[in-house]
């Protein structure tokens, strides 16, 4: 199949469930509203910060972002099936390799995202906020205090899922060989993500993500090697 069919497919199927996806999304960021003073809570005190806010809209937006981000986290079990429904269907991926890439998907995500929230977060804000003194105070604005954990936490959680999409590949022609040959360049791009990603700059933060994320590289490779995905026969795509 070409790949503008890939395309279009992967729209037919993203167009089927956008409707019900929304309508969910809207649905359930509107009952974490609700609660979405104690969900910035909990991300304030586990940060240890105290916020302010500097526009009258301020807070409420804030609110907003958590309740839709919220949403965002406790949907993406059916992001993930609708993404890869759409991407996988004209590679064969159905039945119960969907259902296994949903899974491995989901969880390399929420690991991802505790990781960030447990680990990296805390350090980097602890490192960024360590050059205030008696006379330069922190003043942090509640909005871009949300913007910033969340924004982190969902790109951890999207990155982690790297060795799911090795196997992809490796399923739909591309060899372990590949990836094995160019690991080099993986350590580079891993450490341009680690840079532009992690809160700080410093060697230790980026390593939090760096190696983790190499770590992922290498079990995808291992796992394409003892499966031998790169040499099993692909299923005819669907026409």
């Amino acid at each position: 199949m070409e790949p503008y069919k890939h395309i279009a497919v992967f729209l037919a199927e993203f167009r089927r469930a956008a409707r019900f996806l929304g309508l969910s999304l809207i649905g359930l960021s509107i009952g974490l509203f609700l609660i979405s003073g104690n969900l910035l809570l909990v991300m304030q005190e586990h940060l240890e910060e105290q916020l302010y806010f500097f526009s009258v809209a301020g807070p409420f937006l804030a609110h907003v972002k958590v309740s839709i981000f919220g949403a965002l986290y406790i949907l993406m079990p059916w992001i993930m099936y609708v993404v890869w429904k759409g991407v996988g269907l004209p590679f064969g991926l159905t039945g119960r390799r969907l259902f296994w890439f949903v899974c491995a998907t989901c969880l390399l995500f929420y690991a991802g995202t505790i990781f960030c929230y447990m680990i990296t977060l805390p350090y980097g804000v602890s490192f960024l906020l360590g050059f205030q003194s008696e006379d330069l105070k922190a003043v942090i604005s509640v909005g871009r205090f949300v913007n910033f954990v969340t924004v982190f936490i969902l790109a951890f959680g999207i990155i982690f899922e790297l060795p799911v999409f090795m196997v992809f590949c490796a399923g739909v022609g591309v060899s372990r060989k590949f990836f094995a040959r160019n690991r080099r360049y993986a350590i580079l791009i891993i450490a341009i993500l680690a840079a532009l990603l992690t809160p700080t700059p410093d060697v230790v933060n980026m390593a939090l993500m760096g190696v983790p994320l190499y770590l992922l590289y290498e079990i995808g490779i291992l796992i394409i090697r003892v499966f031998n995905l790169d040499r099993k026969q692909t299923r005819p795509p669907v026409r």
